[in-house]
């Protein structure tokens, strides 16, 4: 996928809710992409807001970390002893971008039978005469060769140890791109559903506490309550200090209500507005692990629930396990009635398109951002991610626009989407003035990857594309 340019300027885009401060009327926006009747230009249904401002765009231009949490940054790496900081995050970078989940005892035998039998084929071939058992001596050299070969083609998965000098390198590599995929995620409750406030957050796997951070600037004159849960204490100091502006004595927080804890809290009782799990799922050792987690995280949800991971097959697979798990039910106790809607960024609860056996590809998503101003640090950099947000509740009354799933390519007098649509389909659409209209057409020319082109597509108009 090509990389859409990000702008050096601009924090973010303003939200959009029509000229009086309510929703635009977007019925006159109906259309169908790729057989589409042509859209009423005279009824004006954007009213005085310009096409790059249309009700689909959710992207932002560039995201800023706060100035006390980048200061407190600076002041922690200035304090401490850590030597070859960049070369360690850069390392650690490329370790995390690369990581897998861990593979399960059921395909690690699989492999191995599999294995085992194409080997034992190559000493003892199969013929039409049954061929002598081979001897303890050539069984015992079979087995050393598989253990051999399952080394060295399987990943090799193992729990990271975050010590006082690690959770520092983390800091240094992850704090700003984290901060930036999670504010983009936030942005898209904010511009979508204004009206959410949230009184308590629960940050599952909260590290360096970016999350809260991003939650505050969001929602900070309502929140009361950042639990940020993590099992690394040196983790939890180290956020503990940035929110005390990187002091190692006690000081007051920059913001108030924040706690920290190793263990997420027992009761199923305790519920919480919004609830956030960001790059932490590859921590868990197995994927009955990742199940209850994520059945836990979404049992203490009362509004949304957002899981962000690593822009690759990985992540992606991941997230899609969790909706799995969320939309499947299977819970013994109903500890909430509302059922789960996907709110983002799927249009459909429909199998992911993306996750074709033959060719899988990650559902992912760039957001531009500042990043900590340390001399090895560009201006401005790109984060790669993927997210999955789950409401409480059916979900009525939310438009079914496509999502725009590449940087979106102008030509002369045509623009290209790729779309993720409500029928859970992949769509390759040509978009001119004269078919389509000319609102529909600037407003395509001027979205970007991430956001939702406001059109609907009606089940069975819909023509493949990819």
């Amino acid at each position: 996928c090509s990389k859409m340019a990000a702008p050096a300027a601009a924090r973010c885009v303003r939200k959009f809710w029509g000229p009086r401060g309510g929703p635009c009327p977007l019925r006159a926006f109906t259309t169908i992409i790729p057989r589409v009747s042509q859209v009423d230009n005279s009824s004006d249904f954007l009213g005085n807001v310009p096409h790059r401002r249309h009700p689909g765009v959710l992207h932002l231009r560039s995201v800023r970390l706060p100035a006390e949490l980048v200061k407190a940054a600076q002041l922690l790496v200035e304090q401490s002893t850590v030597h070859g900081l960049k070369d360690q995050v850069v390392a650690l970078t490329n370790y995390l971008w690369s990581r897998k989940r861990p593979l399960e005892a059921s395909e690690l035998q699989m492999r191995g039978q599999q294995l085992e039998q194409q080997l034992r084929e190559k000493v003892q071939p199969r013929t039409a005469d049954a061929s002598s058992p081979l001897t303890d001596a050539e069984e015992e050299k079979l087995q050393r060769r598989v253990l051999n070969r399952l080394r060295k083609t399987t990943y090799h998965w193992e729990a990271l140890r975050y010590t006082d000098e690690l959770s520092l390198v983390y800091m240094a590599a992850r704090l700003d791109g984290g901060f930036a995929a999670v504010s983009r995620a936030f942005h898209e409750i904010q511009k979508r559903v204004p009206a959410f406030a949230p009184r308590t957050l629960l940050d599952f796997g909260s590290g360096t506490g970016s999350v809260s951070w991003a939650a505050h600037g969001a929602w900070g004159q309502t929140l009361h309550e950042y639990l940020c849960v993590d099992s690394s204490a040196p983790m939890l100091a180290l956020a503990q200090r940035l929110l005390q502006g990187g002091s190692e004595s006690p000081q007051a927080p920059l913001f108030p209500g924040v706690y920290f804890r190793q263990f997420l809290p027992v009761s199923p009782k305790v519920k919480f507005d919004l609830v956030v799990s960001a790059f932490s799922l590859n921590e868990l050792p197995s994927l009955a692990e990742r199940r209850e987690t994520i059945r836990t995280l979404w049992r203490k949800t009362d509004g949304f629930l957002v899981l962000v991971e690593n822009g690759t097959k990985e992540g992606h697979q991941m997230l899609m396990e969790a909706r799995e798990i969320v939309l499947g039910g299977g819970d013994k106790v109903a500890h909430d009635p509302r059922e789960a809607h996907v709110f983002a960024p799927c249009p459909h609860h429909l199998p992911c398109p993306r996750l074709n056996p033959e060719r899988p590809l990650p559902c992912n998503y760039l957001q531009a951002y500042h990043p900590l101003p340390f001399r090895w640090n560009p201006e401005l950099k790109e984060e790669l991610f993927s997210f999955l947000i789950l409401r409480r509740g059916p979900g009525a009354g939310e438009e079914p626009w496509p999502r725009i799933t590449q940087a979106v390519l102008g030509r002369a007098q045509h623009v290209h989407c790729h779309l993720c649509c409500a029928d859970g389909s992949l769509q390759h659409t040509v978009i001119t003035a004269r078919r389509h209209g000319r609102d529909l057409y600037r407003c395509a020319r001027l979205s970007h990857w991430g956001d939702r082109l406001p059109v609907t597509m009606p089940p069975g108009d819909a023509v493949p594309g990819e």
